[in-house]
């Protein structure tokens, strides 16, 4: 068997189910500027790609454009609303600190490689009383490039003192996979995140649907790795 890896996670709809709060920062800045809010169930499946992407996803939803001061203006009102209120409702999906527990035990170390802003990322996991089990915490703005771009998983990992032939991604949307596929790393998809494309359409290597899989599902990964 392998040495134990280095388990890499996407943060929004992988460990934390944040919409509540990220839905809530939305809807606020929308409305702030005459804007419907979205449906809260709607606006699940527009999370994961950063503040200016949901903005402008939400935007899109009623028909409307913005030029480009006023969005930057938005996004800036957006991060501030959300800093301030960043784990009113968000929490751990369930499963997830046995989970981390148990791989633990087995000598694996964790890291986060997410789309949020690294500084909102860090709160948020201070908030929760998580960040103490990551080696790295690495976002969009940590290396100047998003996933699915393969160089922030690289970076992350050299962060956390990993190595990539014994990395393992966890997420639930399309960067996910994509970063780990251009990367060379196995992926493990989680179905009940924030994505429009159904994660088994975008084949991760393995998919779960509850975070009480993630041992045995690591374990696989590291098994079908070493008998490559």
């Amino acid at each position: 068997m392998p040495s134990p890896p280095l388990v890499v996670f996407d943060l929004d709809g992988t460990l934390v189910d944040t919409a509540p709060d990220l839905v809530g920062a939305l809807n606020a800045i929308l409305e702030r500027n005459g804007i419907p809010p979205v449906p809260p169930q709607a606006a699940r499946k527009l999370i994961g790609a950063g503040a200016r992407a949901l903005l402008e996803r939400g935007l899109e939803r009623d028909g409307r454009a913005v030029d480009a001061d006023t969005l930057n203006r938005m996004v800036q009102d957006f991060i501030a609303y959300y800093a301030d209120n960043i784990a009113v409702r968000s929490k751990p999906f369930d499963g997830l600190i046995a989970a981390l527990d148990i791989l633990a035990e087995r000598g694996c170390r964790f890291a986060v490689c997410t789309n949020k802003l690294e500084w909102l990322s860090k709160r948020l996991l201070d908030e929760l009383d998580l960040s103490k089990r990551f080696a790295a915490i690495c976002g969009a703005d940590t290396f100047g490039v998003s996933k699915p771009d393969p160089t922030i998983l690289r970076q992350t990992v050299a962060r956390a003192g990993g190595d990539m032939s014994s990395t393992i991604m966890v997420g639930d949307a399309g960067p996910d996979v994509g970063v780990a596929r251009r990367a060379g790393v196995p992926v493990i998809g989680v179905d009940y995140g924030y994505t429009e494309v159904p994660i088994r359409d975008l084949s991760p290597d393995i998919v779960i649907s509850h975070l009480n899989e993630l041992p045995s599902a690591v374990q696989l990964a590291q098994a079908r790795r070493g008998a490559g």
